[in-house]
Order: C-alpha cells, then sequence, then structure tokens
C-alpha cells in the first residue's frame, strides 16, 4: 500500500472510513480503512464506487 500524504474523510459504511489521499505521485486515490480495534483492514482504490463496494463487502473478524 502506498504511503498517504493526506487524508480527508468522505463518509462512514458502519466501522468502516471512506476518504480521499495521495500516492507518492500525486495522484488522488480513494482510501477504505476499517476503525475497528485490532482489525488493520485498509486498501486504496481508484474510484469512490469501488471503495464503497469493498467498505460494504468488509467482515470484520474482530468482534
Amino acid at each position: 500500500m502506498p504511503l498517504h500524504l493526506s487524508f480527508r474523510k468522505l463518509r462512514a459504511v458502519g466501522q468502516i472510513t471512506i476518504g480521499t489521499g495521495l500516492e507518492r505521485g500525486g495522484h488522488m486515490t480513494y482510501i477504505a480503512a476499517c476503525g475497528a480495534h485490532n482489525c488493520g483492514w485498509s486498501s486504496d482504490y481508484t474510484t469512490y464506487a469501488a471503495a464503497e463496494i469493498a467498505a460494504r463487502g468488509h467482515r470484520c473478524p474482530v468482534r
């Protein structure tokens, strides 16, 4: 996963936060990250729709 220099929260889906960030090359990317303690799941996507689908489909193993 690339280093994100800035992060701006757009929306929360359950415990998942979707936001925008910048890659090392300066390109905008959408980030979906789980906020549950000890989960650690996060991923970046090129479109908001892909990040939202991933957020809705994430099944957190931490309960």
